[in-house]
């Protein structure tokens, strides 16, 4: 593992910490050469999934998209990156275990549904977006679905 400060080759474990219901393992390190300390995440690899789009194109699965939506949706609420790592572990899970391929549309539904349970107003800007909402009677029924 390199250095991030002087790229140095030799770095050695100080503290190692399971999170995530043993989805991960958070390493301290500290460089032979600078002492520099800094920290590395190591989860298990999934299985290559592939997104089938809503026009059949596939595309390779790709976290950080999916990150970055939840994110987006979670924008100054109070949501953890530890929330989202849970929820796209259990996620992803989800998905590795209905196979190879997965439509957008199960992938967005999830995310809604998964949304839901950890932020209600994050769930309503996800929402928004992903179907698309045209005006405000769209927007006022599912809101209405939440509040029953």
């Amino acid at each position: 593992m390199y250095c991030p400060q002087c790229t140095h080759r030799i770095t050695y474990v100080i503290d190692s910490r399971e999170l995530k219901e043993g989805q991960s393992i958070r390493r301290r390190r500290e460089c032979e050469k600078c002492h520099f300390r800094f920290t590395t995440f190591e989860r298990i690899e999934a299985k290559n999934l592939i997104v089938i789009k809503k026009d059949g194109t596939r595309e390779t699965y790709n976290r950080d998209k999916v990150k970055a939506g939840i994110w987006k949706a979670c924008e100054k609420r109070k949501v953890t990156e530890n929330h989202v790592d849970t929820v796209i572990n259990q996620l992803e899970e989800k998905w590795q275990n209905q196979g190879g391929e997965i439509p957008s549309v199960v992938i967005g539904e999830d995310v809604m549904e998964a949304l839901k349970e950890l932020d209600e107003v994050a769930y309503i800007r996800f929402a928004s977006v992903y179907r698309q909402f045209k005006d405000i009677e769209t927007f006022k029924k599912e809101l209405q679905k939440l509040l029953e």
